[in-house]
């Protein structure tokens, strides 16, 4: 198992803790800030908003932070001045890694990113270094429970999907991020409820990291990158082998 997905796994084994939850809730809230400001308030008409909503009622955010981040968007309430940026850079190793972020202060959060690749042996690098290694695509998650895998086949393939994956966990039916929008609502029209839908990506190539040191340094940025409160997304291509993960201790 390879970069997000192997540090997806990490981050949902480790402990959760009151000052996670929430660093969590505020990316969650700038999301949906962000989405309202761009499409409205309305989740009928704002697909990004609609999704947005049902990411942050899974993750347990309160329904009062959700109509409170959505007014804030719409314009009912004080809001803050959201922009999107991505970071691109390399860690420990060689492995390539891309942060999608939000932030009212571009210095500040540049800094901090900055700082961090430097703490943890890795260095920032310019946009377009490492960008094109990663792959945007449409995930639409359900459980194993509510389908099995050829009748979701059957139906994914109506819908225009690329691909249909078996996570352990779950089935995950993989879109272009263009048919993104029509593919869930085709599964919602069929009545079939997913899990979790959003656009994501993924490494088109992994770096094999067998060092412990520098297995390390790669996970403690991960976490650190992820703890910030500005940054959205973090999606790397490392593929640390289970017998060097025991090893490490992040």
């Amino acid at each position: 198992m390879s970069g997000h997905s192997k540090w997806a796994n990490i981050k949902n084994k480790k402990a959760k803790v009151d000052s996670q939850k929430g660093v969590t809730f505020q990316k969650f809230s700038r999301e949906l800030i962000v989405a309202a400001k761009m499409g409205g308030a309305d989740p009928a008409g704002n697909f990004r908003l609609r999704t947005a909503i049902d990411r942050a009622k899974a993750a347990g955010l309160p329904n009062d932070n959700i109509k409170r981040a959505i007014e804030k968007g719409a314009g009912s309430g004080s809001a803050d001045s959201y922009e999107e940026l991505t970071y691109e850079g390399y860690g420990a190793g060689g492995s390539a890694i891309f942060i999608e972020a939000m932030t009212d202060n571009r210095n500040r959060t540049a800094g901090d990113i900055r700082s961090f690749f430097t703490k943890f042996n890795g260095n920032l690098g310019e946009t377009g270094c490492v960008g094109w290694m990663f792959k945007q695509i449409g995930a639409i998650d359900f459980s194993k429970d509510t389908i099995d895998y050829d009748k979701l086949f059957e139906m994914s393939i109506e819908a225009n999907a690329q691909d249909v994956t078996d996570e352990d966990d779950f089935f995950r039916v993989v879109t272009l991020p263009e048919d993104f929008q029509a593919c869930v609502e085709y599964f919602e029209k069929a009545g079939l409820k997913y899990e979790q839908a959003e656009l994501t990506r993924v490494a088109e190539n992994t770096v094999e990291v067998t060092d412990v040191k520098i297995a390390t340094n790669i996970l403690r940025l991960m976490e650190k990158l992820e703890e910030h409160d500005d940054v959205q997304h973090v999606y790397s291509n490392f593929d640390i082998p289970d017998e060097i993960m025991d090893q490490v201790s992040v």
